[in-house]
């Protein structure tokens, strides 16, 4: 399977460099492309969920992820080559403690997306090395030109 250069853009922003407002400027573009996949949407939607999290928007983060929940439970544990169930169980666990009625609030903390197919861990490879990082600031990330560079090398391929 050859898998799109914004889904590998997406699975860099999100492990390397913790960057879940960028994941979203990606995996959205190509949710658009893909006629609104909702598996897509739901990937994007533990993006989202995560940056809310941090922010401390804990509400916010409450429902994005529950939507994501809903999105990717009728997927397939292996879809997409990563490991779906995990992520799916990751954000199931994190639902319940951010449930506003569990009591104490629970401090951040994120999750990571494992690779399973060896072609996507190579493409991830060779891409991130390609790809500039941006490790965003806690609260206030920091963004510049690197959009308009990503957009071109990822327009010319």
């Amino acid at each position: 399977m050859k898998y799109d250069p914004l889904y590998v853009a997406y699975l860099i922003y999100f492990n390397r460099d913790r960057d879940f407002f960028e994941c979203h400027e990606v995996l959205e573009e190509l949710w658009l492309a893909r006629n609104r996949e909702p598996l897509y949407k739901g990937l994007l939607q533990v993006a989202v969920g995560l940056f809310h999290f941090r922010r401390g928007n804990i509400k916010g983060s409450y429902k994005m992820l529950q939507s994501a929940a809903d999105k990717l439970r009728s997927y397939p544990d292996d879809s997409l080559g990563i490991d779906l169930g995990k992520v799916k169980e990751d954000v199931k666990q994190m639902v319940g403690k951010l449930d506003p009625h569990s009591g104490e609030p629970t401090p951040y903390y994120d999750i990571t997306i494992q690779i399973i197919d060896s072609k996507l861990e190579r493409a991830v490879n060779l891409a991130s090395s390609e790809l500039m990082p941006n490790i965003p600031i806690q609260i206030h990330p920091k963004r510049g030109e690197k959009h308009a560079l990503r957009d071109q090398k990822f327009n010319d391929k």
